[in-house]
């Protein structure tokens, strides 16, 4: 069951924190993507388009494959920082 998935990637968990309540303030999840994501995505407004189970690193492939879709959830730690995850629909 692949999901299409956006995310937003930074370094600390407070700038997680703080975009996810711009977020929940209505702020737009593709612009402040493209201004503090440091992901590649961030290019594409955060867009990592189809995945499949197994394709991300396991703390952002549970919450993408167990969480509830059209939710913004994290901030989640990785190896590579602190993400904002939206589950857009899974099919």
């Amino acid at each position: 069951m692949p999901a299409i998935v956006r995310h937003i990637l930074v370094k600390t968990r407070e700038q997680a924190e703080q975009l996810k309540v711009q977020l929940a303030n209505g702020a737009d999840f593709a612009k402040l993507a493209k201004q503090h994501s440091t992901c590649n995505s961030a290019k594409k407004g955060g867009e990592l388009g189809e995945i499949k189970k197994g394709q991300l690193v396991k703390p952002i492939d549970t919450v993408v494959f167990s969480k509830p879709e059209k939710v913004i959830h994290g901030p989640i730690k990785s190896q590579f920082g602190f993400h904002l995850v939206e589950i857009k629909f899974r099919y």
